[in-house]
């Protein structure tokens, strides 16, 4: 085989290759027309000191540390402050291990989404 007999396979090889790194071989999915059924996201509502966005406090006296926050939580109440009952500032590191002795604002309170919510409680070994 003489040079250019070998040099036209590597030229070949070479296009194809170039050829496969182009463009996708599967086309992009179709986007939505404008007579779509797909429900399009929506923003969550914007929360302010309104009398329309007010919760009410839960009652969670009693409650285990972490069922408390769940409760808090789900009323949309996200600022939530947690304090040792027993006074020496331990940090409530396992909250299934504490149980609520106390809270404020109290419960029934109508409160702002951005209140802060003070959760007290024990540890069940206190």
């Amino acid at each position: 085989m003489n040079g250019s007999a070998r040099l036209l396979p590597l030229l070949l090889g070479a296009l194809l290759l170039a050829g496969a790194c182009g463009t996708p071989s599967t086309p992009a999915p179709p986007t939505p027309t404008t007579g779509s059924t797909t429900p399009a996201a929506t923003a969550p509502a914007a929360t302010g000191s309104s009398a329309g966005s007010l919760i009410t406090v839960p009652d969670v006296s009693g409650m285990n540390h972490q069922d408390a926050q769940n409760a808090m939580q789900a009323a949309g109440l996200y600022n939530l402050r947690e304090v040792d009952g027993k006074g020496e500032g331990r940090a409530l590191v396992v909250d299934r291990n504490w149980v609520q002795t106390g809270q404020s604002p109290a419960p029934g309170t109508q409160v702002t989404p951005d209140t802060v919510i003070t959760l007290t409680a024990v540890k069940y070994t206190d």
